[in-house]
């Protein structure tokens, strides 16, 4: 006798620690943050931070001072004329994380997609897939790059803008990371930091060194870091198929297991000069290399049913390595009537490329098919950009500028089936030849109207052009699309408080098809079906362009904590979204998921943010550092059923909550943070259903200082380890048919040391 599957739901509810920050903005501002910060997170002014220069030139008394450590983070968050969150060395050195990834899932907005502690995409205000930009050094991120192979030690600071500007690309919808490199140390310590990391018997060993200096007029930071890293996973699923009274009519159960292991390698070259006639020129590189193994195998086995498993068992190997190299100058001149050119330039180039063999075996142990694949995909790109800036009066600062940008990406595939290519790769090796540019120009006005008021205007136009072909598959591309984005951001400083303002804005931005959702030629799925189907592209695509609306206010404390509240809406046309259908193929009638606009969305929320020092609010409490966020998002997507039509990626909460130590006289410092996503429902269409489980990770760490010049760090990621869990579901109309898909992951936990040194 059958059962049908317990159908999934999930209860949601709020932390206890949301609470807390909900009772934190609602205090007395009569507390404030008061911490001296070591010589290493001392920070000077951004260089092309126009709002900070014209603020000490109108009024002497209230020049900016940026005094280091986290009082020089509030500061420039609190003169930017449009909403920008900065977090220095501070922030980046305090739980000696690993990865770039680890430090941004702990800030206000946002989260990372994929399993705790593992990495994924960066998600602003929950919004995935694309919609959240990647900026290094203020230039959009290559293709290829990701985020998990930049070392903090490589970093000297993180922006978060909510809102677009219109001297940056207004491809951001959720908004905008901006990652700059290290700049150059006030002082003259060279760095150098061993860790190693431990996660169910692997290790991952890890050596890193800054080295600042001075030769002449250049000053130099070179950074540098070799990694081992070694990770397992592994993880259960269950297939079935009912009909439409609940019956089942097929389960499969499956597994699967890998094991990885790679080296890596970047390297992050800065130099400056400054002139004696106060120009300035910087030349920023960064290059990585990446070589890995990833072996792993699977089992099937139909436990009702009468259509047997495509295989019984399997295993495979994969070889790949990576190269990035990218190059980045700017020079700036000051011209006569006060007026400066700012001109960027750059070029970067990636490789890849993987080989894959893998064998599936019948319920006899015999080999009933093998699979090999192999992918090599070389890009190349440069851009060029030139910005014009002049003082027009008191607080008064215009700029224009034009902005280009191109790239071309050469990708081959051979997909070999028992030996022979497959139907789409008959010929052999398939060639896609794929090139892109985009052309920008922008105008935008800063004005600080009087003590009071402060406007960023701003106007943007963007233009892409996308062609591809590919050799044997006929695959061809033609896309161009441009988008204007008109731009305001206000501030309002509150009439005798000083230490408070409001913010609001309006933008328009918009999300370019993603290259690949472009192209035509399918990605085949190992074991089609509803919940794993076949990948192809849409040619006809168009950009998804959002309204945005938001207002904040902020109370910045006295000596560097902050409250701030932030409300935002977004009104999407155009949305991309994947169907999933079943269609007849050349190889027969297979599932199928295409991109395609479907219509409108909107999605809106409330941020919440607190930083303080415990002791300034309560007089006989230890000077514990708190830091607490949360975020409360809700979105819906026409014709598509409710409650749970949803934007793709986006939960309804998220929450962090940390807390640090410093034990006066023994240079021990304790903290720890807990980050909270809970689970949720999605409708992705009116067919299709998924469940997202809840992600909750709860990391801590200690520091002794044991010198001026050498300390020792500990930590654990990933404590409150559990089960990954997620499930799709798909009903044929026409058919009668669901299909549903659960998936298990168990959890893992990351210990570390780090040893870290100054000579």
């Amino acid at each position: 006798m059958t059962q049908r599957p317990q159908q999934f739901f999930i209860r949601t509810r709020l932390l206890p620690i949301t609470l807390g920050t909900l009772t934190v903005l609602l205090m007395p501002s009569s507390f404030a943050l008061a911490q001296n910060q070591p010589a290493e997170n001392t920070e000077a002014p951004a260089k092309d931070s126009p709002s900070i220069k014209k603020e000490a030139s109108k009024d002497a008394a209230q020049q900016v001072i940026i005094t280091g450590g986290r009082g020089s983070d509030m500061d420039q968050r609190r003169q930017a004329s449009a909403a920008k969150l900065i977090f220095g060395r501070e922030e980046l050195d305090r739980n000696g994380d690993s990865s770039l990834g680890e430090v941004l899932k702990r800030l206000p907005g946002i989260s990372i997609g994929g399993r705790p502690g593992r990495g994924g995409e960066v998600r602003m205000r929950g919004m995935g897939a694309g919609y959240t930009q990647i900026l290094i050094n203020g230039e959009r991120a290559p293709r290829g790059f990701n985020i998990e192979s930049l070392s903090p030690d490589q970093v000297e600071r993180i922006e978060v803008i909510r809102g677009t500007v219109a001297e940056n690309s207004t491809q951001a919808i959720a908004g905008t990371v901006n990652i700059i490199m290290r700049e150059g140390y006030q002082q003259k310590e060279n760095q150098l930091k061993f860790s190693d990391s431990f996660q169910d018997g692997l290790h991952s060993p890890n050596i890193s060194t800054t080295i600042p200096g001075k030769i002449g007029k250049m000053s130099y930071t070179l950074t540098a870091t070799l990694a081992n890293n070694a990770s397992g996973t592994s993880s259960a699923s269950s297939k079935y198929e009912l009909d439409q009274n609940g019956k089942v009519l097929m389960q499969e159960d499956g597994s699967n297991n890998s094991h990885s292991r790679s080296q890596h390698f970047n390297f992050s070259p800065r130099l400056a000069w400054k002139f004696d006639n106060g120009d300035t020129l910087t030349l920023q590189s960064f290059m990585m290399h990446n070589k890995m193994r990833d072996t792993g195998d699977a089992s099937l086995s139909q436990v009702f049913g009468n259509r047997l498993p495509q295989y019984a068992t399997a295993n495979w190997q994969t070889d790949s390595s990576f190269t990035m190299g990218r190059a980045f100058g700017n020079w700036i001149k000051k011209l006569d009537g006060g007026g400066r050119l700012d001109m960027k330039f750059g070029a970067n180039s990636f490789y890849f490329e993987s080989d894959t063999p893998r064998t599936e075996f019948n319920t006899l142990g015999a080999v009933s098919q093998t699979l090999f694949d192999r992918l090599s995909t070389r890009e190349r790109g440069a851009n060029l950009s030139g910005k014009y800036s002049i003082s027009v009066g008191e607080g008064h600062l215009l700029a224009a500028g034009l902005e280009a940008e191109w790239s071309r990406r050469t990708q081959t595939r051979l997909a070999l089936v028992n030996g022979q290519p497959d139907i789409f790769n008959e010929a052999g090796d398939d060639a896609l030849q794929a090139s892109s540019r985009r052309l920008a120009a922008f105008i935008q006005d800063e004005w600080d109207i009087n003590k009071q008021w402060a406007l960023n205007l701003g106007l943007r136009w963007e233009g892409i052009r996308v062609h591809s072909a590919a050799t044997l598959s006929n695959a061809a591309v033609e896309n161009s699309s441009s988008v204007f984005s008109p731009i305001v951001h206000a501030v309002w400083k509150i009439p005798g408080k000083e230490r408070d303002q409001v913010r609001m804005s309006a933008t328009h931005s918009y999300r370019a098809p993603p290259l690949a959702n472009l192209i035509a030629t399918p990605a085949l799925s190992n074991n089609n079906s509803a919940t794993s189907a076949d990948r192809y592209g849409n040619p006809n695509l168009k950009p998804e362009q959002a309204l945005g609306l938001e207002v904040s206010y902020e109370h910045f404390l006295a000596e560097g904590g902050i409250l701030s509240a932030n409300l935002f809406n977004r009104e999407i046309k155009q949305l991309m979204r994947r169907e999933t259908t079943l269609q007849n193929t050349p190889l027969g009638p297979r599932w199928v998921s295409m991109p395609v606009n479907i219509g409108k969305a909107s999605t809106r929320g409330i941020e919440l943010e607190a930083k303080f020092r415990l002791n300034q609010m309560m007089a006989d409490a230890p000077a514990i550092d708190v830091r607490a966020n949360y975020s409360w998002m809700w979105s819906n997507v026409d014709g598509i059923p409710g409650p749970n039509n949803r934007i793709d990626s986006q939960a309804k909460h998220s929450a962090n909550f940390g807390l640090d130590y410093r034990i006066p006289k023994t240079g021990l410092t304790f903290g720890g943070s807990v980050n909270w996503t809970p689970g949720y429902l999605l409708q992705s269409s009116p067919e299709q259903l998924a469940k997202i489980g809840m992600k909750r990770q709860f990391d801590v760490y200690g520091l002794y200082k044991i010198s001026d010049a050498l300390q020792l760090r500990i930590a654990a990621n990933n404590l409150w380890a559990r089960d990954s869990e997620s499930s799709t579901s798909l009903t044929d109309l026409r058919r009668g048919i669901s299909y549903l898909d659960n998936s298990i992951s168990p959890p893992d936990t990351v210990w570390s040391a780090r040893l870290e040194m100054k000579f």
